[in-house]
């Protein structure tokens, strides 16, 4: 994967409102656990499109700069209340699919959903607006 795919902060902003238009024709959501740090700025958009003010974060690390650890090592801090059906855990970008296969051991009811998937994390995925080609993709953060 050496080719790199650049999402600048318009663009991000427009997928991450499709993406809320998505959702609104899933359910009613009252509240979003984001994974830290991808998930940050897209949970903080969803909650003001969707008027969801119920919102936490889990700190979740499946990377080391740019290499992919382990599932064995992957890091999870998460100290959140209750998780149902009517919660969204967010993330930036479905790139294997890891990150939502290890959360949905701990949170089966959530609606998990990202505004980006690759094709080998597409399927962890409930709702995402965007599917990226397999190349490393670079938000208007990472810049």
């Amino acid at each position: 994967m050496t080719e790199k795919k650049y999402i600048g902060w318009e663009e991000f902003h427009r997928h991450t409102k499709e993406l809320c238009q998505k959702l609104k024709t899933k359910g009613k959501y009252n509240k979003i656990v984001a994974v830290s740090r991808g998930g940050l700025i897209p949970a903080g958009i969803i909650a003001y499109e969707l008027d969801i003010r119920n919102n936490e974060a889990i700190n979740f690390s499946s990377y080391d700069n740019d290499s992919q650890r382990k599932t064995e090592d992957i890091e999870i801090n998460a100290h959140v209340g209750k998780v149902d059906s009517h919660t969204l855990i967010v993330d930036d970008l479905a790139d294997s699919g890891r990150t939502f296969e290890v959360l949905r051991k701990y949170y089966p009811q959530a609606a998990f959903v990202t505004v980006y998937a690759k094709s080998k994390g597409a399927a962890q995925v409930d709702v995402y607006a965007e599917d990226m080609p397999d190349e490393w993709i670079v938000f208007p953060w990472d810049i």
